[in-house]
């Protein structure tokens, strides 16, 4: 892989260097002691995803199509050789991860709202996952080379809710991929839909050979039943997929989905809709999964991360969570695979909460979803 110009590093011995923005600074009492939250950058269009480069370096989704490196509190390029995106509703420019090998082979993975054009079809959007080779080049951004679309859903409509979408990469490197219902419930209990589920693929999109396969469900199918998934994250410690939805009004979840799981959605949930009318026939129904910890009211669960690192060491293996309409970021206090208790930080402070992410350095950082963006690191005061 090409590399870029020599820059001052943002992380030394795990610790970030990176420049804050001078004033933009909240402090809060926690569970772990003062956390203060710095701003890193600002500007940002709609972010939607983070991943950190070895260089130090911050790569970011925009919704509405934009792949940007940021680099000392601005943004330093972008990334050409993007997909299209249908950037309308809750659609466009989604998830981004970095492959395993990411070093040897700059190989990412990004997800999107495409058009049907694209996929050859005649009409609507659908989620799709590409796999390309990230090019870092002389002046600062990159290149997306070798291009390949790995996945997309096989029904695509008009709907611009839903999409999803968020990847988790599994130890042996295949990729769980959670997809909306795209506001049509009912597709969530079809089967062989992909919409509303999570799909199980391998890092070139084909079907792995240990996927559950249950009878008459599609092959890519980890778990059904699903709304909208905008979580996604492996616990470190054994490999296991957690994930979060939103619920209509109320009835938001975290889940543990294991192969062949039917969440659902929408015969049993938490929440109502949203002109109050009852959805389904309760919180139960024998073979339906239940969530392992939901809210009601919602705070629209995006972003999932678990927390491992030296500068709070009280949270380590806890699960952190980002709200949207609950302009927060919330602590779950995870023993074994019960939630024993939640910690709601930043409450109204920061924004809407997009993205979670732990960083090498044991700080957290988040991505807000608001037109002026901002890319937000929290940590213990004065470090």
């Amino acid at each position: 892989m090409q590399k870029s110009l020599p820059i001052l590093p943002l992380f030394v011995s795990g610790f970030v260097l990176a420049t804050a923005i001078p004033g933009l600074a909240q402090t809060v009492e926690s569970s772990a002691g003062p956390l203060r939250a710095t701003v890193l950058a600002e500007g940002l269009d709609h972010p939607w995803a983070l991943a950190f480069l070895p260089d130090g370096r911050f790569l970011v989704t925009e919704r509405s199509g934009r792949l940007v490196l940021i680099e000392s509190g601005v943004v330093s390029g972008s990334v050409e050789g993007v997909p299209n995106v249908v950037a309308r509703g809750q659609g466009g420019l989604l998830d981004l991860a970095l492959a395993p090998d990411f070093e040897t082979s700059g190989k990412i993975y990004l997800t999107y709202a495409e058009p049907a054009e694209d996929a050859g079809l005649q009409r609507g959007t659908g989620t799709a996952v590409m796999a390309a080779k990230l090019v870092l080049t002389n002046g600062g951004g990159g290149q997306l080379e070798d291009q390949k679309v790995i996945f997309r859903m096989n029904n695509f409509d008009n709907s611009t809710r839903h999409f999803g979408s968020r990847i988790a990469i599994a130890p042996d490197g295949n990729l769980f991929v959670t997809l909306g219902e795209r506001g049509s419930m009912e597709r969530a209990q079809d089967p062989m839909d992909l919409a509303g589920g999570i799909v199980r693929i391998a890092p070139d999109g084909s079907v792995p050979e240990d996927n559950p396969k249950p009878e008459g469900w599609a092959p890519e199918f980890w778990s059904i039943g699903h709304r909208n998934p905008q979580g996604a994250t492996i616990r470190p410690d054994d490999g296991v997929l957690f994930t979060v939805e939103h619920g209509a009004r109320g009835g938001d979840e975290v889940n543990m989905p294991t192969a062949g799981d039917n969440f659902g959605w929408p015969i049993i949930t938490y929440g109502v809709d949203y002109s109050g009318v009852k959805i389904g026939e309760g919180t139960e129904k024998g073979g339906l999964e239940q969530p392992i910890h939901y809210w009601d009211p919602s705070i629209s669960p995006s972003g999932l991360d678990f927390y491992q690192g030296s500068l709070l060491p009280d949270w380590q293996g806890d699960l952190l969570v980002g709200g949207l309409s609950g302009n927060v970021l919330v602590r779950l206090d995870m023993e074994g695979d019960t939630v024993a208790g939640e910690e709601r930080l930043f409450a109204g402070q920061l924004g809407r909460i997009r993205d979670v992410r732990v960083g090498s350095d044991g700080a957290v950082y988040l991505l807000t979803d608001e037109d002026n963006g901002r890319l937000i690191r929290v940590a213990p005061e004065g470090k």
